[in-house]
This record gives structure tokens, C-alpha cells and sequence, in this order.
């Protein structure tokens, strides 16, 4: 059963073109020109029932505008959406009771009351009978350690406190879709920790689906098996992160330190053959490069020592960080072309957006008493 069906979704704002001067100004003033800026361009995705799903992309992607809409925040221009089996901006009232949303930079919850005020405050509004309400609190309450905080005003919260807070308000009716839309912006390392457990707990026990957009990919590694990788309001991968890894990776570096001396003439020869590449630190330290499916480090460790009779002391190995294989990817505008490349194909080349075009599908957004900030 899918929990998300995107069919050719697209979104455009018409942003003002003011122009120069006051004669522009005066020219607006009567007669206004439009620009059409495309935030989202025909995406297609599905999203199975209980699949945590991360949604990435650098600033003005087009994830939060993605996000609005399948929210029911935003009317797309066009293209087919069905979340839980209903379109969201026209059952509304029916299709916000399934759903949760945290949005890192905007608040659900009362600022000048206590949070337990806001937390039965939102219990009416999604009309969740008090016998459902009282085990689903407590569970929240002692897994997110609310307990000392219930009393207290939002606006006296830290950061870290008030985003528990505002997770477990998401959570409180239960729903069977929660998006999360930079859950984790500004948390220190131990409250990411907690909540990112969290997370795993709660859809291994409820079978709760999950999309997730974040600029920290340390998130998406501990929470997604899959990722959709979006660049200038188009996908440019959706798949596995493993894959992803695994087919636009690097390679690998290992670090050996020896207990007597090395040269670099001797390494290269043991090594012949593996197209692998040394450098080294010192008289007793080098480096080797292992070039992603071509070799592995396995069989350079089984050289040097059965062939070569070294004595290893102590090996350090390096991987190409999904950071770095994401940045490439934005770099090159093209998961596909990013492969290519690595694998000596055409030069990958990013379609071209202007600052100002980003900034005005922003502006438009904020006209329609949202933000745009994908």
C-alpha cells in the first residue's frame, strides 16, 4: 500500500519584475510584469506504507515547497497527489487528522503558555477521545523525557528542549505519515541522537511512513534506506543510500604504519598490478588509494604481508563520506552524469538557475502566507 503517490507534480509562482528607477517604479505602479519561476518541475514518486524516505537537496530545491503541497499547505499548479489516499488541499479537515508535521523553523505550539496547555489545546482540535489520548501521552512524555518540561512556557524552552516538545506534539493523535522538515536544525549531537532513536522506535512499533528533509546527512544515514536527491525542482536520484554509496563512491584509503622501514619503490612493487596508488608519510607510514570495484584493500594487505613479509603495526581505513559524494552530485546536477563521469563519460553539466529566480519563488511563496525556503 503506498502512503504517498506524486504523479508529474509541479508548482510556479508568478513573481513582479520591478524595474529600475522611478520612472520603473511608476510604470509598476499602472501596468505590473510577471515572471514565472517553476519551484517544483513534474516530479514523480512513490512512498510505501511505514518506509522512512529522506528528501534532499541544497537551498532552494524545491523540498519545503514539496513538502507544503503534499501537506496541503500549497495547491500545486498541476500534476496528480494522493497521500493516504486522499487529495490534501481538498479533504482538508479529513486529511490533517493522519498526518504530522514538524517544521524546524516553525512553531506548532502556544509560545506563552505551558506546553502540557498546548498539548491538550491540540488534542481538541484533532478530536482525539481522552482514552486514546492518556497512554499516547505518557509513552511521549517518558520517552522523549518531557516530564519537567510540561509546566513550562514554550518561550523558556531551549532549542533542543522545545524541538522534543514539538515532536511529540506531531505525534499525539497518532498519525500514520509524519513529515519532517529540518527536525534536527541547530540540536546539539546528544539531543539528535535521542530524537533519531527515536524516530527508529517509533515506526518499527507503529509502522509510522516518514519523509524526512534535512541538510544534515548524518540523519538521513542513521534513519533512510532510501533517499530522493532533488536539484533545481527536478529528481536526480531516488534509490537506495548504500547504492548510491556503492556506485558514485570514490574508493577507499588506508593509512598502514610498518615496524621497520619502507620505501616507496617497494610498496609500488609488491603492489604491481592493482591499480592502486601510494604516497608516502614517512620512513615507516604510507598512504594507498584503492579505486572504487577495481580493487580492494584485502588484497593489498595479503601482498604486503604474505609476499612481501612486513610487519603491520596498525591500519587506518578512510571511506569517501556520503557528504562528499552528495556535494559532487549537486555540483554536477546529475546523479546519473556523476557516474559517468567517475566512470570516464561526458562531463556532467548543472542546468542553470539564477540567484534571483531562487529568491523570487521565495517571495512569492511568503505572498501566499508561506515560506518557499526549499
Amino acid at each position: 500500500m503506498l502512503a504517498m503517490d506524486v504523479r508529474e507534480l509541479r508548482k510556479e509562482f508568478r513573481v513582479q519584475r520591478n524595474r529600475e528607477g522611478l520612472g520603473g517604479a511608476l510604470k509598476d505602479l499602472f501596468k505590473r510584469e510577471y515572471n514565472t519561476v517553476r519551484a517544483v518541475k513534474d516530479i514523480s514518486f512513490q512512498i510505501p506504507k511505514g518506509e522512512i524516505c529522506g528528501y534532499i537537496g541544497e537551498n532552494g530545491a524545491g523540498k519545503s515547497t514539496t513538502i507544503k503541497m503534499l501537506t496541503g499547505i500549497l495547491v500545486p499548479t498541476s500534476g496528480q497527489l494522493l497521500v493516504n489516499g486522499m487529495v490534501p488541499h481538498k479533504e482538508r479537515e479529513k486529511f490533517v487528522r493522519g498526518i504530522g508535521v514538524v517544521f524546524g523553523q516553525r512553531s506548532q505550539l502556544w509560545w506563552d503558555i505551558g506546553v502540557i496547555e498546548s498539548f491538550h489545546l491540540l488534542r481538541k482540535v484533532y478530536r482525539v477521545p481522552m482514552e486514546e489520548f492518556k497512554p499516547r501521552f505518557d509513552e511521549l512524555v517518558e520517552r522523549l523525557k518531557l516530564a519537567e518540561l510540561l509546566n513550562r512556557p514554550v518561550r523558556k524552552l531551549s532549542l533542543g528542549q522545545r524541538m522534543r516538545c514539538e515532536l511529540a506534539a506531531s505525534l499525539l493523535h497518532n498519525p500514520s505519515i509524519v513529515f519532517l522538515d529540518e527536525p534536527t536544525i541547530g540540536l546539539d549531537i546528544v539531543v539528535k541522537s535521542e530524537i533519531r532513536e527515536f524516530l527508529k522506535e517509533m515506526n518499527q512499533k507503529y509502522e509510522t511512513t516518514i519523509l524526512l528533509t534535512t541538510h544534515d546527512l548524518q540523519d538521513i544515514e542513521a534513519l533512510c534506506s532510501r533517499v530522493i536527491m532533488l536539484d533545481d525542482g527536478n529528481i536526480i536520484y531516488d534509490g537506495g543510500l548504500e547504492e548510491l554509496k556503492t556506485r558514485w563512491g570514490k574508493g577507499k584509503e588506508a593509512l598502514f604504519q610498518f615496524a621497520e622501514t619502507v620505501t616507496i619503490g617497494q610498496l609500488e612493487q609488491l603492489t604491481a598490478g592493482l591499480p592502486v596508488r601510494w604516497k608516502q608519510e614517512n620512513e615507516l607510514t604510507a598512504r594507498v588509494f584503492v579505486p572504487q570495484e577495481r580493487a580492494n584493500i584485502s588484497e593489498v594487505l595479503a601482498r604486503l604481508v604474505s609476499e612481501g613479509g612486513l610487519h603491520i603495526l596498525d591500519i587506518k581505513l578512510f571511506e569517501t563520506g556520503t557528504d562528499e559524494i552528495v556535494r559532487e552530485i549537486y555540483q554536477s546536477g546529475s546523479a546519473e552524469q556523476r557516474g559517468d563521469a567517475e566512470r570516464g563519460g561526458a562531463a556532467a553539466v548543472k542546468p542553470t538557475e539564477t540567484a534571483g529566480s531562487k529568491q523570487s519563488a521565495e517571495q512569492a511563496a511568503e505572498k501566499e502566507g508561506v515560506s518557499a525556503d526549499a
